[in-house]
């Protein structure tokens, strides 16, 4: 069925309705675009963890050790996740730890005040190594220390 256009002005009732359609179509293309780009780089991290799985096992034959055949499948799954998301956390830090210097303070700080003193101490000492501070310029010393 063909559409005949009007003769007469739009009202403003189709022009609300083709603002909103707009907004939707907005929408479902920001979210299509978006979630697009999460699949491929889930596909992306998925090649970086299938890589490491067997750089660490050392052999395709031994992979089938990390499914803990023996252990409920809820929490390994539990366990996977949990170590995931530190690994990557760590692993983000570990590319230019300079960058998160004050995180690295903050939280070696927070773990020294709740207790947890061993902890605390190998943050502050990790962030010493690979964070040291450095004396700018501008602070009264020259870049060559004199």
């Amino acid at each position: 069925m063909n559409h005949i256009p009007a003769t007469t002005p739009a009202s403003s009732d189709d022009v609300q309705d083709g603002v909103l359609e707009d907004e939707a179509f907005e929408t479902m293309r920001t979210d299509a675009v978006l979630t697009g780009r999460a699949m491929s780089s889930g596909e992306f991290l998925a090649g970086l963890i299938a890589n490491a799985e067997l750089e660490t096992v050392g052999r395709p034959d031994k992979l089938a050790r990390d499914l803990f055949p023996d252990v409920d499948p809820v929490v390994v799954q539990r366990i996977w996740d949990r170590a995931l998301a530190v690994g990557l956390h760590a692993g983000r830090r570990s590319v230019m730890p300079r960058l998160y210097r004050d995180e690295m303070d903050r939280i070696a700080g927070a773990l020294e005040e709740a207790g947890f003193h061993a902890m605390g101490g190998s943050v502050a000492r990790s962030r010493r190594l690979v964070a040291p501070e450095v004396p700018h310029p501008a602070d009264g010393e020259a870049a060559d220390g004199h």
